[in-house]
């Protein structure tokens, strides 16, 4: 199954993945389509106060 999404690897707490995992079951998901949905609000909510992201800004990240 081919897909255009970029692998990496996470670290994180025994304790945040287990509660992770929690909620991923709870919502049906996996714990990576959980993250990933988290990940998706966060940037939701940051556009919302800051305006959208555009590809400019993520190639410019070094500025930050």
């Amino acid at each position: 199954m081919a897909t255009d999404k970029r692998p990496f690897t996470m670290r994180m707490t025994n304790e945040n993945f287990n509660k992770i995992k929690y909620i991923a079951e709870s919502n049906k998901r996996s714990i990576a389509m959980q993250i990933e949905y988290l990940i998706e609000q966060e940037i939701i909510k940051f556009e919302s106060q800051y305006g959208l992201i555009t590809i400019n800004d993520i190639n410019d990240s070094n500025k930050l």
